[in-house]
């Protein structure tokens, strides 16, 4: 997924404010979901996050176009482990691994098959 940089994203230097390279995974997540036609929130449940390790490699700055890729690493039946990484055409500025848990009716769930399989086909 494409990202642009936009004043809003940074501090008065010009640079993308820390918390905001979780925004930009957390918007690469859910337009999986926008871009089937669904959303990421439904009757069925939603994800919320478990735990998560961030790594800051390099800033990111005002203007600047980002890619944010997402590996699968793990999907089981309540829970979702993947590596979101962020780039500047080919550097590497960002990456975390998080854990995503699936809820509905504000409980740990289980994920329907059909959604572990879209989530492998699409995010592998």
């Amino acid at each position: 997924m494409k990202i642009r940089v936009y004043y809003e994203d940074t501090d008065a230097g010009g640079i993308v404010y820390h918390s905001n390279y979780l925004n930009f995974c957390e918007r690469a997540r859910s337009e999986f979901f926008f871009s089937r036609g669904q959303a990421p929130l439904s009757q069925d449940g939603g994800f919320v996050v478990v735990s998560l390790e961030a790594k800051f490699k390099s800033p990111a700055k005002l203007g600047d176009m980002l890619s944010v890729k997402t590996e699968v690493l793990s999907v089981k039946g309540s829970s979702l482990s993947l590596k979101q990484s962020v780039y500047k055409d080919a550097e590497l500025l960002f990456d975390m691994d998080i854990r995503l848990g699936f809820i509905k009716d504000g409980k740990i769930g289980r994920m329907s098959s059909q959604m572990q399989e879209d989530i492998r086909a699409v995010f592998s």
